[in-house]
């Protein structure tokens, strides 16, 4: 990994989000002056508000929790440590290591820790450990949370269900081409190299399928203490019943590719059962679309009519000849299966 790739990231944060982190810090900087006038300057407070203005109010909520916890308990031990054993330089290396230690033994979160860890040293370096300066500095921090978290609740809270809908759309546009590309391997012979590629690009649903989730995980996440959160939440359960379902269909699908890969042979594209197999694949490439296009505000591709699902139409099955018969049974079964998910008929 390259120097440049570990302190750049592909895309700029959001504005706004800069925004919100500069205010937030000014904010507590200049409150916590007037809350406390005769103390040093607010460095505990304008950190506070840097790192509690997160992407989401859920996030901004535990980062104040954690960095409060962090900061107060760093401080008692600072501030024990100090008035035990003096302030030599020695004893911050013992505050240090007592903090760690202390904060692995009551199973804290490694934010937390190193927020411990950070607090026990500013404390004994910046000011002399007495109960006042400690006291103080714990009430700075609380400032500067409450504000980071007030500033990111009240400025846009953001609301990440979009990007949601975009990695669901693109799963379920990918899981219909897949569809349509193995229907079409069906009807005529495929070279060895043609099986492959349809095999490997079949493979790469699978991390369309964990982007999809993190994605919906991200958006939940966007709305939990959202007060813009109420309206999107029905929208982000169906989109989430729907990548369920999809999650299902991309096993199914992914199935039927391996089994043609393995048990796939030239005259496999002259048997009836396997062109009526292609067709009904297209068909349920038309349904998933169609669910998609049915999910609100979806950008799946507008040339799918608003017409009935394509599998509702019975399909006769062709009795196989030779060994076929293995392979066309398994897709057939996938088919079913794939069939109950789009439809909504398990049974």
């Amino acid at each position: 990994m390259s120097v440049i790739s570990a302190v750049r990231a592909q895309r700029r944060s959001p504005l706004l989000q800069v925004v919100k982190s500069s205010v937030a810090t000014l904010a507590a900087w200049f409150l916590s002056v007037l809350a406390i006038p005769d103390g040093p300057a607010p460095v505990f407070a304008a950190i506070a508000a840097l790192l509690v203005v997160q992407p989401s109010v859920n996030q901004s909520m535990l980062k104040a929790v954690e960095r409060s916890i962090g900061v107060l308990v760093g401080v008692v031990v600072a501030s024990a440590l100090g008035l035990l054993l003096g302030e030599a330089s020695w004893v911050l290396m013992v505050a240090i290591v007592v903090s760690l230690v202390g904060a692995w033994a009551l199973k804290m979160t490694p934010g937390t820790t190193n927020q411990v860890g950070i607090s026990a040293l500013l404390i004994l370096t910046l000011g002399a450990a007495t109960p006042d300066y400690a006291v103080a500095r714990v009430v700075e921090t609380m400032i500067g949370a409450a504000i980071g978290f007030v500033v990111n609740l009240v400025l846009v809270p953001p609301v990440a269900v979009g990007p949601a809908h975009r990695a669901l759309d693109a799963l379920g546009d990918e899981v219909a081409a897949t569809m349509e590309r193995l229907a079409s391997a069906l009807e005529a012979p495929q070279s060895p190299a043609a099986r492959e590629e349809l095999l490997l690009t079949a493979r790469l649903l699978r991390p369309m399928r964990v982007s999809a989730e993190t994605a919906i995980d991200d958006a939940a996440d966007s709305l939990t203490l959202n007060p813009r959160g109420r309206r999107h939440r029905r929208e982000l359960t169906d989109v989430r019943d729907l990548l369920n379902r999809l999650s299902s269909v991309v096993t199914q699908v992914l199935g039927m590719t391996r089994a043609y890969y393995d048990r796939y042979d030239d005259d496999l594209a002259s048997e009836a059962a396997v062109i009526g197999i292609a067709e009904q694949l297209r068909r349920a490439a038309h349904d998933v679309r169609l669910e998609l296009r049915r999910t609100p505000t979806t950008k799946a591709d507008p040339t799918v009519t608003e017409t009935l699902p394509a599998l509702t139409r019975p399909y006769t099955v062709v009795a196989p000849t030779g060994d076929h018969w293995i392979l066309i049974g398994a897709l057939l079964e996938d088919l079913r299966r794939i069939h109950g998910e789009v439809s909504g008929d398990e049974a």
